[in-house]
């Protein structure tokens, strides 16, 4: 799940309060730094409509398309020709994490993407030879393998848990390939020699299963299929603790932890991340310009859900040095760690307002 850098690094940001047509209360700031950024919203910037989270429970258009290293399935929302909003999921989530927001975002005009990551659902590798990777580099090129597949220049990018890594990683070292930004959780780039230092003892009981992957005993758990499922739904039940989501829900999802690479991936990507296991060659030269902590200069809005038990403090003060360019801040009050399933409309309508900045 969560870089555990954020937890350590602190930097002065006012927050100011306000509200968002979203039915989530939701406090915002905008960037001091960033004269030219009106007061109010600009009156173009669409309103999204509020709907309840689980209006919506399935995608109807699937579709796969192969690249890089990937067979990659997505859904795929909304008008062909329109802006692109390309949506990544976390771990133990999916695609359906955005079940509510991409139909909200294609009736306010966007082409909505929705991609599986590597090793879940239906996005398989190409060859059985491949290193099933899951560095932090590794994960941000398939999705830049996918814009190129799919002829998508530029993209508004939003993304929480894996996938908030993922789209910083991409607005950092590909600027050119991004519109806008929306990352829950804020500045999650990986710096893996600074994961081994300690961080206060209630933050790293929060990280259990990330020791956990560490040993033996719980990669054979990730490898065993009923032990895979009810760790999952654990996770789901501690990191969201008032979302009343039901079992229909979560089998929905789990049904991409079916996928063969699943646990290879989930293990690897958390030793990797504690400096447990290696990474490959080929993506050294990205890896050592992420440890270098790269500023991110896109327009973009940042989100704490404020019942985020991985999340210190929701002020933003921890990242907000490392948004250069215009930014605005958002908590989400009452809401857990799966943001976009738990507040569709004001996830949405970050995304949106994101676009406007």
């Amino acid at each position: 799940m969560i870089n555990r850098r954020t937890f350590t690094k602190a930097v002065g940001f006012g927050v100011g309060a306000s509200a968002v047509a979203s039915g989530v209360p939701v406090a915002a700031a905008a960037a001091a730094d960033t004269p030219d950024t009106p007061d109010t919203p600009d009156r173009r910037t669409p309103v999204i409509p509020t709907i309840a989270p689980g209006t919506h429970t399935t995608f109807t258009d699937l579709k796969q398309v192969q690249a890089g290293v990937l067979d990659i399935g997505y859904a795929e929302v909304g008008p062909k020709h329109g802006p692109v909003v390309i949506c990544l999921h976390g771990w133990p989530y999916d695609i359906h994490s955005f079940v509510d927001v991409a139909p909200l975002l294609a009736d306010a005009g966007y082409r909505v993407i929705v991609p599986y990551l590597r090793g879940h659902g239906t996005t398989t590798f190409l060859s059985p030879a491949t290193f099933r990777n899951a560095q932090q580099s590794a994960v941000a090129l398939d999705i830049i393998a996918l814009m190129d597949a799919l002829h998508i220049h530029k993209a508004v990018l939003a993304g929480f848990d894996w996938g908030s890594r993922t789209v910083d990683i991409i607005a950092a070292l590909w600027p050119e390939r991004v519109k806008a930004l929306v990352s829950v959780s804020g500045y999650l780039i990986t710096n893996v020699a600074a994961q081994k230092n300690p961080i206060p003892p209630k933050a790293e009981h929060n990280w259990w299963y990330q020791y956990y992957f560490a040993t033996d005993r719980g990669k054979i758990a990730m490898e065993t299929p009923q032990n895979r499922h009810d760790l999952c739904r654990l996770v789901w039940d501690e990191v969201s603790p008032t979302w009343n989501f039901d079992d229909a829900t979560f089998e929905r999802t789990a049904a991409a932890f079916e996928n063969p690479d699943y646990a290879a991936i989930v293990i690897h990507n958390y030793r990797w991340r504690l400096g447990l296991a290696d990474g490959e060659r080929r993506y050294d030269r990205y890896e050592q310009l992420l440890a270098a902590q790269p500023a991110i200069g896109v327009p973009t809005i940042t989100i704490d859900p404020a019942l985020d038990p991985f999340i210190a403090s929701t002020d933003g003060k921890g990242y907000r040095d490392f948004f250069t360019g215009k930014y605005e801040h958002r908590v989400f009050t009452g809401i857990g760690h799966d943001t976009p399933q738990e507040a569709p409309t004001a996830f949405a309508q970050a995304v949106v307002d994101a676009d406007h900045l």
